[in-house]
């Protein structure tokens, strides 16, 4: 590993060659906030692929192009004199403090879950912040995420189960009232109304809710492990498709005990 004035110099290093692209490149000199934005989102979406790939390269190679990033947006608001990278350095070791006072203070806190409510409790107290318990999630986070956040932030003010096996119950009573609303929308199979959509949305919604509540409960992340069926579900159909080809068959032509068997191969002929 490198020792902190490697570190150092490959940050200055890195600002060194953000101002030359800032120069002396078209396209460089062309970006601004605004034009970066969806990039950003991209590229910490690759870094969260790689994290959940647990591909150490790959996340290394991605967290440079986060940081990137960072960097660029720090340049161009210092070119206006808003604000430059020290800015958000030292207002992030700032806070950082500020929200730790059982390492800078004189809080006290022995564990993960109580570090947690008392990050929560300064929070409030911060003034500039946010003064309601769930002011400060932001409305564009992924509904998936979202919900986590939200069970969380209550949670650390006492808003929970007093037991995590009592949640079990609850998701049982979700998967009911889903089950009933469904069977009485579409009794014979037809297309529900706009009315009986919005009722079995709704009792979705709250069984989803109940099945994150239940992996917060069990430190789990629901949006890591749904990812991580997606890319095995990929991975198998993926097979079933090329062992179609390699028979010669095109996917609409073959039956579903045809494709089923192939699927239960796939899961020991591939890596999911």
């Amino acid at each position: 590993m490198h020792t902190r004035q490697e570190q150092l110099q490959a940050f200055d290093r890195l600002l060194t060659v953000m101002n030359d692209l800032r120069e002396k490149c078209p396209w460089d000199r062309k970006q601004t906030f605004e034009s970066l934005r969806q990039n950003t989102i991209e590229e910490a979406n690759e870094l969260s692929a790689a994290i959940i790939k647990q591909d150490m390269t790959e996340i290394s190679k991605e967290l440079g192009d986060v940081l990137l990033h960072i960097i660029f947006y720090a340049k161009i608001a210092s070119e206006t004199e808003q604000f430059d990278i020290a800015d958000v350095c030292n207002r992030l070791c700032d806070k950082l403090i500020f929200r730790h006072p059982h390492v800078y203070g004189q809080e006290a806190a022995s564990n993960a879950e109580e570090v947690s409510k008392l990050w929560e409790q300064v929070k409030l107290k911060e003034k500039d912040g946010n003064h309601t318990v769930l002011g400060g999630i932001p409305d564009s986070l992924p509904a998936l995420v979202k919900a986590y956040r939200i069970q969380d932030k209550a949670s650390n003010v006492g808003f929970d189960w007093e037991q995590k096996e009592d949640v079990w119950d609850k998701v049982k009573e979700e998967i009911h009232e889903f089950e009933t609303e469904t069977r009485a929308a579409v009794p014979q199979g037809e297309d529900p109304t706009p009315e009986q959509k919005q009722r079995m949305e709704g009792e979705l919604g709250d069984l989803l809710f109940a099945l994150i509540n239940v992996a917060r409960l069990y430190h789990l992340k629901p949006d890591n492990a749904l990812e991580r069926t997606n890319q095995k579900f990929i991975c198998r159909f993926n097979y079933i498709e090329q062992q179609a080809k390699e028979k010669g068959k095109s996917l609409n032509e073959m039956s579903l005990d045809e494709m089923e068997t192939l699927w239960q191969e796939a899961k020991t002929q591939t890596n999911y």
